[in-house]
């Protein structure tokens, strides 16, 4: 088994993708002490050598701008159980797939990583099965796969759908709770447009499809709508109709692309198809779009944008057919452990980092919204009440568009540039994204 991963890393099939902005790629010792949790060298040799002992573990974060948080949150752990967990986490240019191929060619694997849902195949027969860790009877966004089990640790929420400016939206008289069909949708859109002067708007919709720059955003986070929208966390109809050869439903999809063709015609046009990420949201942050496309990652921009008003912000649905009335909402990606490493000292952590004392941490100083439905502490993401409410009503629909052939948006991204040009209509949508995405997984 050994050999087989590492052939299969060696060939570059674990492409996490996880390479994130911060320092450089940080060994436990340092990260201990850029974060302040190793006051003098003694303590942090101290921190660095707690994974050797029997009781201690090591964890791969993938995500730096949490590091000081996870930093406290082993600080924590330490003082209420005794027991060592080091942070290990990697940032700059440094990805986490990089730094596990080094670690397990070196047999250095920690006992706790980061992956996202569609790199679980690669670790077949490696990671431990959580099924029956009390954990998982306070969550439904663990991660379980079809042989292995449940694999993954959710220790945070995203959400995507129609972001919304809920100022603009009460003084236009719309109700972001009603927009659950085309016809809601339609009349909201042309009520606000035609309200656009009085409320400061430059369009209705914030919507960029140039494949250059947000080429990710409309091939994996609008494309999503079509795969999850309306649908229960772990329905997976249309992602396994994809998956099975590169098949659409070609009605479902039509409904789509006339919504898709609504936000081209309400949607600023040098934004939609010569704009970028950054003026999408810093347009949305200045108040001049009502609805823009994006998920409460856009939260911290926005709130620190030197015009933001402090309107508040909530989603709506991409209600493309009657009765859609779910956001897509769950984990970007899990912990995992690795069944070669100090199981039950990583299932006990686990365990822990599910209640209060963990979730105090993740939530008030790391600003996460919680996958646990116990969890007391409310997050500070300006989206987390519209979120929290999607959560508390079982509203929320599947991450599936992370389990599409990868590179896929790569390609379904230019079929929304060309419908946002106007060389093709909706019917030339339908047609051309099912014959692309048929060649692509023919490849």
């Amino acid at each position: 088994m050994k050999k087989k991963l590492i052939a299969l890393i060696m060939a570059g099939v674990m492409a996490f993708g996880l390479t994130a902005c911060g320092g450089s790629a940080a060994t436990s010792t340092d990260a201990a002490a850029d974060s302040g949790a190793a006051s003098d060298d003694g303590e942090a040799a101290d921190t660095a050598a707690s994974s050797d002992s029997g009781d201690g573990i090591r964890l791969l974060n993938g995500k730096p701008e949490i590091d000081n948080q996870l930093q406290d949150l082993a600080k924590k752990y330490k003082e209420e159980t005794g027991a060592n967990v080091t942070i290990e986490t990697i940032g700059g240019d440094t990805s986490a797939s990089d730094e596990l191929k080094k670690m397990y060619q070196a047999d250095n694997m920690p006992d706790i990583f980061v992956i996202e849902a569609n790199q679980a195949d690669t670790w077949d027969g490696m990671l431990v099965d959580f099924s029956g860790e009390a954990w998982t009877n306070d969550t439904e966004y663990e991660l379980v796969h079809d042989t292995m089990g449940t694999i993954g640790f959710p220790y945070t929420v995203e959400a995507t759908a129609l972001a919304y400016n809920g100022d603009v939206l009460e003084k236009a008289g719309v109700d972001p709770a009603s927009l659950t069909s085309p016809s809601a949708w339609k009349d909201a859109v042309e009520k606000i447009d035609s309200q656009k002067g009085d409320l400061g708007l430059t369009a209705v919709f914030g919507w960029c499809a140039e494949p250059a720059n947000l080429g990710w955003s409309s091939g994996t986070h609008v494309f999503a709508q079509y795969l999850d929208a309306g649908l229960k966390q772990d329905d997976k109809t249309y992602i396994d109709l994809l998956n099975d050869g590169g098949q659409i439903d070609e009605a479902r999809m039509k409904d789509f692309a006339e919504f898709v063709g609504m936000m081209n015609d309400y949607s600023d046009p040098d934004l939609l198809v010569d704009g970028t990420y950054d003026n999408q949201v810093k347009g949305f942050a200045e108040g001049k779009y009502a609805f823009v496309t994006q998920g409460n990652w856009i939260n911290g921009t926005v709130t620190s944008n030197e015009n933001y008003s402090g309107f508040s912000m909530g989603f709506a649905p991409y209600g493309f057919e009657d009765g859609i009335d779910t956001i897509i909402a769950g984990p970007p990606s899990y912990w995992v452990a690795y069944s070669d490493g100090n199981v039950d000292a990583a299932k006990a952590f686990l365990q822990w980092v599910s209640d209060d004392s963990a979730q105090d941490i993740l939530v008030n100083d790391a600003g996460l919204i919680s996958p646990f439905s116990d969890c007391k502490f409310d997050a500070a993401d300006p989206f987390y009440a519209s979120i929290k409410s999607y959560m508390d009503a079982g509203k929320t629909s599947g991450w599936h568009t992370m389990l599409k052939k990868d590179g896929l948006q790569n390609e379904t991204c230019q079929v929304f540039a060309d419908y946002a040009q106007g060389k093709l209509d909706a019917d030339g949508f339908v047609t051309t994204i099912g014959q692309v995405i048929k060649s692509y997984y023919a490849e």
